[in-house]
């Protein structure tokens, strides 16, 4: 049977739903969500179009060497292991995160990215060759029900943030040290395993506002 990655499932119901939302956004509904985001409703189109794109260019950051086996020879053959930065489930989602910072109450921003880097961490699993990964619905659902709890005036900022940087330091980062038992030579931060969820968290903290 073919499967489609989630990713680009999204892109295909993003352009089929592209009248529907733009009709949403003539008529108010979706541009008063967003303002509490801070974000025009076009420029958050714009964002999650650009996160969609994105989630195909990783950028390389570091390189390894692993031991790849031996050759015919008996001599150990190393092979490079690349680390990369994919540009949409990390670049432009930390970039977004930084312009909601100032939007978003500290203290239960703060609260609520621990509490999801552990529940990242813990959920996090390796796959030999392919990577990390985390099941694709429990961070925005965690995110947006921390949100609610701690910031309930305000809850989107706090959904996206926390969903966005708990899932790329609880499920990446904090499993770098793992790299050599995977076997993967390309390692995407925010890509692959991650990506679906934290484009999830970007949806789900947008119909928080309303």
């Amino acid at each position: 049977m073919l499967s489609l990655p989630l990713s680009l499932l999204f892109l295909i119901l993003f352009f089929l739903l592209l009248p529907a939302l733009f009709f949403l956004i003539q008529i108010g509904i979706v541009g008063a969500a967003f303002r509490k985001l801070g974000l025009s409703p076009k420029m958050a189109l714009f964002i999650f179009f650009l996160c969609l794109l994105g989630s195909a260019v990783n950028i390389p950051i570091a390189k390894r060497q692993l031991w790849g086996g031996w050759s015919f020879s008996l001599s150990p053959v190393m092979a490079d292991q690349v680390i990369y930065l994919n540009l949409g489930g990390a670049i432009i989602p930390v970039l977004l995160c930084l312009y909601l910072f100032p939007r978003a109450p500290l203290r239960s921003t703060i609260v609520a990215t621990l509490v999801m880097i552990l529940v990242a961490k813990l959920l996090t699993k390796i796959i030999p060759g392919v990577g990390f990964t985390i099941p694709v619905l429990i961070p925005p659902l965690v995110a947006a029900a921390l949100a609610l709890i701690l910031a309930r005036r305000n809850p989107a900022p706090v959904a996206y943030i926390s969903g966005v940087l708990g899932t790329l330091i609880g499920a990446d980062l904090l499993n770098l040290y793992r790299l050599g038992v995977m076997g993967a030579s390309r390692i995407s931060i925010g890509g692959a395993g991650v990506y679906d969820g934290i484009f999830l968290v970007g949806i789900i903290s947008a119909l928080l506002t309303f």
